[in-house]
């Protein structure tokens, strides 16, 4: 059990095991990683919180000779080189989530050799598996308007979870039909919502939020069957369940809906620069890993019809 914390943007004092724990808390929470995964991170990346404390270093202060020297004390502690190996691969991706998720400045680690290891590309929906997961939940139902509200507006916008959590009714801007989401440290960003979307939005907005709303809920959009503000475990629970109905015979994660709309649309031929405003990255390099999973349907294509493919 990891303690959820909130999201706030990234302090550069921000003490070591504090990020760690945010760090576990998103593996579980928006990757969807399993308990003995998440163990093993944590296993890992407490070594460093201590190699570091006892050397005084914060975690904006840390080089990659710091990270250097580290893996050398391991291996003079005795540890083996596979074991070395997974260490070295959970600070790749501490680091990665530290500088996209966390608006971290740099990412030492990324400059640390190893055996080269094939980018691991994020898994995606095909557009007829989203319909099906988009149709899973019971319109019949409350709860089923409200789950099926919140699945369109994903895919519509490709918000992180986080993000959709903690939307709140006066960012949606019914007259030019955007979204104003309040991203990782600060950033507001603006987002079309689609026709779709925003039917399901407006139909759960005016008859099944006023019945789960209590004096204290505030104005998230989003609320649970106790009237509170939908949390992330939540809406993980909710995710596997219609994945699981929608037989889609596949892991499925938080992230997935995100990945899922941004290779659609470089797909069907959006500007890799416009879709990192859409996502809201800081960096290009971040949207690029997109282009990848394009350029696979790209060959797809190719193959089916060029003659002499």
């Amino acid at each position: 059990g990891h303690t959820i914390i909130n999201a706030q943007g990234f302090d550069s004092q921000m003490d070591i095991r504090f990020a760690i724990q945010r760090f576990l808390d998103y593996l579980v929470t928006e990757r969807g990683y399993s308990p003995h995964t998440v163990a093993a991170y944590e296993h890992d990346l407490l070594l460093l919180a201590e190699y570091l404390e006892k050397r005084r270093k914060t975690l904006d202060r840390t080089g990659v000779k710091d990270l250097l020297n580290f893996l050398k004390t391991l291996e003079k502690r005795g540890y083996a080189a596979r074991t070395r190996e997974r260490v070295l691969s959970a600070l790749r991706s501490f680091y990665r989530y530290l500088v996209e998720e966390e608006d971290f400045e740099q990412n030492p680690a990324e400059l640390l050799d190893s055996p080269k290891k094939t980018q691991k590309l994020p898994e995606v929906l095909s557009v007829a598996e989203v319909m099906q997961l988009l149709e899973a939940p019971d319109t019949g139902t409350p709860l089923g308007i409200r789950d099926r509200a919140i699945l369109e507006f994903l895919y519509a916008t490709g918000a992180r979870v986080s993000e959709m959590v903690n939307l709140r009714v006066q960012d949606l801007d019914w007259e030019r039909g955007l979204v104003r989401i309040h991203g990782k440290g600060r950033k507001i960003r603006l987002v079309p919502v689609g026709t779709e979307a925003r039917k399901w939005l407006r139909t759960y907005l005016k008859k099944v939020r006023p019945t789960l709303a209590k004096p204290d809920s505030g104005d998230f959009v989003f609320l649970n069957v106790r009237g509170g503000k939908l949390s992330r475990v939540g809406f993980w629970k909710m995710l596997k369940k219609y994945a699981l109905k929608a037989g889609l015979g596949r892991r499925v994660y938080p992230h997935i809906l995100r990945h899922s709309f941004a290779t659609h649309l470089l797909n069907n031929g959006c500007n890799l620069r416009i879709l990192q405003g859409l996502l809201g990255h800081a960096s290009i390099s971040t949207t690029e890993v997109y282009t990848h999973l394009s350029f696979q349907h790209l060959q797809e294509v190719f193959k089916k019809y060029h003659p002499r493919a």
